[in-house]
């Protein structure tokens, strides 16, 4: 088990990140186990709450089921 330190987050919908940030987020999947050009996925959409992907993984999830499961729902107009 690999032990994260980052802040407790909620995930930053709609929100830009910035280049370093997409990199942190990239290298902690990457470290956990996420194949680069998923991890890579994940961070290109900030609704992914990072926090919850690592904690499935950490439990034994693989990565992809782990960002299946936590794919981002589209936003309720869209669904109208």
């Amino acid at each position: 088990m690999i032990a994260h330190p980052m802040p407790r987050t909620e995930p930053a919908r709609g929100l830009g990140l910035s280049a370093d940030v997409r990199d942190w987020r990239k290298r902690w999947l990457v470290v956990s186990g996420f194949p680069a050009r998923l991890a890579e996925a994940v961070v290109a959409d900030p609704g992914f709450d990072l926090h919850a992907l690592l904690q499935l993984v950490d439990q034994g999830c693989a990565p992809e089921l782990a960002v299946r499961i936590l794919a981002p729902m589209p936003e309720r107009e869209a669904l109208r």
